[in-house]
């Protein structure tokens, strides 16, 4: 830290950092990463195969339930240290970050922050421990970014419990979930007003895969439609109170954003890494392809898109940490976050682009992994918002 003196007076002068703190976090998840999860990349690429002992592993880390408290299993840290993971993870391998995301954001870290007390002691300390894994069913085949206001799944008050109807599309985790937060509206009349939240566990009737989807990237990160036909669940399930699911989805989509635009990160991280590695060592007329100025012009726009999407994700996070029960889906938090994820997106397609650009030839191949990012950064350009609806909701609040 410097201190200055201009006009008599002392001005301090800083550069936001991790503390050593976040980056101890930060760096045993890349180390868990790259030693135990970067060797599986292959295979689940290859197979859309979900390896059954990462969950049990991350909880072993300590990287399950971090912003849960102790006395539910959890790690009682903070949002902050849940995105640093999500970082570290996703620099060696993207998939398993991805259902990371879901299992702890979207769905774990949502239910401990809304659920009722028994419902908590219920359910939440087996995602802790990694003997459940968890999903969030909120898109639908008829609403993608109107997901609310188009959504079609219902959920009927019959006795003491609900029976739900309807399906859910692009869900991570839903061919492996045993818990899954499912919105639902229960007053069609009020439309989005009318929404309410729900637990749904594996093995309920007539809750169902209906089918595992094959998708470009990401492709260890299972993705599957889901079905409720007459699916009986008790009152209990009901996460928060009837109607009011519209505040725990706006508050969880915002921090969505924020630790989603973590693993674009962490991709682009790897990407800058490997397109170095390779400059170093290809050879092309006699000469190592890093010593082209071309090729150098390059790896500078990368490591100075790298280096700005940390800064505006890192600053995103650090206003998300302490977001309040029911807050978000309006204001700052609310443009910055979609700010924060539009930036890391755009910027990670651009790196990983131009790592295969250097990689020519050989990250045009499948089982690269360069191209495993090529083929996975896409998606990040389109899931938790589509950039266009990223700006829609930064000109909003800048426009109200």
């Amino acid at each position: 830290m410097e201190t200055h003196a201009i006009d008599g007076r002392n001005t301090r002068v800083t550069a936001f950092d991790l503390t050593s703190e976040q980056h101890e976090v930060l760096d045993l998840a890349s180390r868990f990463a790259r030693d135990e999860l970067l060797p599986l990349q292959q295979r689940m690429d290859d197979e859309e195969w979900w390896p059954p002992e990462a969950m049990p592993a991350l909880a072993g880390m300590g990287f399950l339930g971090v912003t849960v408290p102790e006395e539910l299993g959890g790690s009682g840290s903070d949002f902050f240290t849940s995105a640093l993971i999500t970082q570290g993870l996703a620099r060696y391998n993207p998939a398993v970050a991805l259902s990371y995301v879901a299992h702890e954001n979207l769905c774990l870290n949502n239910i401990a922050r809304n659920a009722g007390a028994d419902l908590r002691r219920r359910i939440v300390p087996g995602l802790c421990d990694g003997s459940k894994i968890g999903a969030l069913g909120l898109t639908e085949p008829g609403a993608g970014s109107d997901a609310l206001g188009s959504m079609a799944t219902t959920a009927t008050r019959d006795g003491d419990g609900y029976v739900l109807n309807g399906r859910k599309l692009f869900i991570t985790n839903g061919p492996v979930a045993d818990v899954v937060l499912v919105y639902a509206k229960t007053d069609k009349a009020r439309g989005a007003k009318g929404i309410s939240a729900f637990v749904v566990e594996k093995g309920t009737p007539g809750f169902a895969v209906a089918q595992k989807l094959d998708k470009m990237g990401f492709r260890g990160s299972t993705t599957a439609e889901l079905t409720f036909d007459d699916c009986r669940i008790p009152a209990a399930n009901l996460v928060g109170t009837e109607n009011n699911g519209v505040a725990v989805v706006m508050s969880g989509l915002d921090l969505e954003r924020a630790i989603v635009a973590m693993i674009n990160v962490g991709m682009a991280e790897r990407a800058l890494e490997l397109a170095i590695d390779y400059a170093k060592t290809r050879q092309q007329f006699g000469r190592r392809i890093g010593d082209f100025q071309l090729v150098q012009g390059k790896l500078a726009e990368m490591y100075v898109t790298v280096e700005a999407m940390k800064s505006l994700c890192y600053r995103t996070l650090a206003e998300a940490n302490d977001l309040a029960e029911g807050a978000g889906g309006r204001g700052e938090i609310h443009k910055v976050t979609a700010a924060a994820i539009m930036f890391a997106a755009e910027g990670c397609s651009k790196v990983v682009a131009d790592a295969v650009q250097i990689f020519g030839g050989a990250g045009y191949m499948r089982e690269t992994e360069v191209n495993r990012l090529y083929r996975a950064s896409k998606l990040l350009e389109i899931g938790a918002g589509t950039t266009e609806v990223r700006k829609l909701i930064i000109a909003g609040e800048l426009l109200r």
